[in-house]
Parts: structure tokens; sequence; C-alpha cells
């Protein structure tokens, strides 16, 4: 068992010595975690924009028959947990990194797009959320149109489509997370169905913008 684990090692190492001395790699690692921070930044103004300039909420077929159940702990801390998974299963394989990075971070971008067109106000009895600083940079009341909690985890499912416990594992997850956030009527039903949709066509953009970077990730399947 022990050999197991240091020839594991040892091809890890192989692996980042590799990579992270090919000059090609470098620059496309690095212009993903670029083109990730830009993400970002769209994604904190677009999400004040709408956020501001909301409008009254409406009804939903859905949220107007349940009640509200308290799902606030897992509606935060639950994609942390999910991103730490992510994060140990990119790092594990460093071709991975730059395919995965620039596809979140094309999601991200898209997705503020969205939330800046259309200000329907959130669903009148939604929960507030604790104050937990790092999640209020990132999580607005507006931001409502397309899910993100539902629609980053299918992505990662269409990503892995090829390793059929990750692509279950994500698949899972991301429905899970759809459920949660219409229990907490943190989003209106729209918001979730429209993820799986509209992260499929993100998901075939990526593929044609980042053909190289897709290659590399295939191989390292």
């Amino acid at each position: 068992m022990y050999v197991k684990i240091d020839t594991t090692m040892e091809k890890i190492k192989e692996s980042y010595h590799k990579h992270f001395t090919d000059r090609q790699f470098l620059i496309s690692l690095g212009t993903a975690f670029f083109f990730l921070i830009i993400s970002f930044i769209i994604n904190f103004y677009a999400g004040t924009y709408a956020t501001e300039n909301a409008s009254f909420p409406v009804t939903d077929i859905i949220l107007s028959n349940i009640r509200i159940f308290d799902v606030d702990g897992i509606f935060i801390y639950g994609p942390f947990l999910f991103f730490v998974f992510v994060i140990v299963i990119s790092f594990y394989n460093p071709k991975r990194l730059p395919f995965i990075i620039k596809s979140i971070a094309l999601f991200i971008i898209i997705r503020s797009i969205f939330i800046s067109l259309t200000h329907i106000g959130p669903y009148p009895i939604e929960t507030v959320i604790a104050n937990v600083n790092l999640i209020n940079k990132f999580t607005f009341s507006g931001d409502l149109f397309f899910s993100g909690h539902a629609g980053v985890p299918f992505l990662l499912t269409l990503i892995f489509w090829e390793n059929k416990i990750l692509r279950y594992i994500f698949l899972a997850y991301s429905i899970f997370m759809g459920v949660v956030v219409l229990l907490g009527h943190y989003h209106y039903t729209i918001d979730v169905l429209a993820a799986f949709f509209i992260t499929y066509t993100i998901f075939h953009i990526a593929s044609y913008i980042f053909k190289k970077d897709k290659v590399m990730f295939y191989d390292s399947l």
C-alpha cells in the first residue's frame, strides 16, 4: 500500500515538474487565473448593480406553494466544501487546471451579463443570510438569474463527463443545490431550471474557445 502511495506521489511530482517548466503551460495557466480574477470583478459590479436596481418580486409556481426551510448553512458552506473538492481533484493533475479555471471564469462572466439585464426582486419571504463577510462579497440579493449554485456543479458535470464517478457526483450535487435554493427561497424556479440549459451552452462555448486547454484536460482523464 505504501509503495503504491509513494509511486502515485512520484508521478504527481513528475507531472508538476514537467508542466511547471513548460512555458506554454505556464502562460495558459496564468491567463486562466487572470481571466478568473477579471470575472470576479465583473461579477461584483454586476451583482451590485442588479441589487441596487431590483424591482418588485413576482409569484412562482413552487415558491408560492411551499413554506420556507432553514437551509442557510448548506447554502453558505456547501459551495466552500464543493470548491475544496474541485481544487483537490484539479490539482491532482495540473493538466486539468487551465480548462477548468477558464470555463468557470467564462461561466461567471456570462452569468454577470444575465443578472445585469433583468432586475426582479428577491422573493419576499427570502431568509436572511448570516453576516459572513466573504460570502457577502460575492452574493447579492439581486443576482438571481440564473442560479450559480446549480449551474457551476453542472458545468463540472459536463467537463468531467468522461469520468463516470465524478460525473454523477457533480450532477447529484447540482440537483441537490437546485433543491436547496428553492427550499430556502433564494432563487425563483426559472433561475434553477434555466441554469442547466444555459450552462450546457456555456460548456460548448468554452470547448470552442479553449480548444487546446480542453484537449490537454482530456489527456489527464
